[in-house]
């Protein structure tokens, strides 16, 4: 592992870090398009679920630099890297299949990647 493939970690942790704590606080002060209909739900999903994918990009994020020393366990960064990997897939197919811009999940997903060819290598 190189310290190009540790800096990739450190900046994918941070934007997790960010965009986790971002969904989580900023869920309710999403506004609202003129007409709307006051039954649907900001993004279309409950509360709970928002928080709980927030949480789990905290802990994915926070599992990828936990263990700062040299002797890091690789298998626990290489599966937050993959379940970050997989999260961003499923946001990017998400985002395509309401007709939105997939880029920034598929520039996630290629930064989770190059983290896990990083550690398998």
């Amino acid at each position: 592992m190189t310290n190009l493939d540790r800096l990739m970690e450190f900046l994918l942790a941070a934007v997790f870090l960010w965009i986790g704590f971002a969904q989580i606080l900023s869920y309710g002060r999403r506004p609202k398009a003129l007409g709307a209909d006051n039954r649907r739900l900001p993004l279309g999903l409950p509360y709970g679920a928002v928080v709980a994918v927030g949480i789990f990009e905290i802990v994915a994020a926070l599992a990828l630099v936990a263990p700062l020393g040299p002797n890091q366990p690789a298998s626990l960064a290489l599966f937050a890297a993959t379940a970050l990997a997989l999260l961003t897939l499923m946001a990017a197919v998400v985002n395509v299949r309401r007709h939105r811009s997939a880029a920034p999940s598929l520039a996630l997903f290629l930064m989770a990647l190059f983290v896990i060819v990083g550690h398998t290598i």
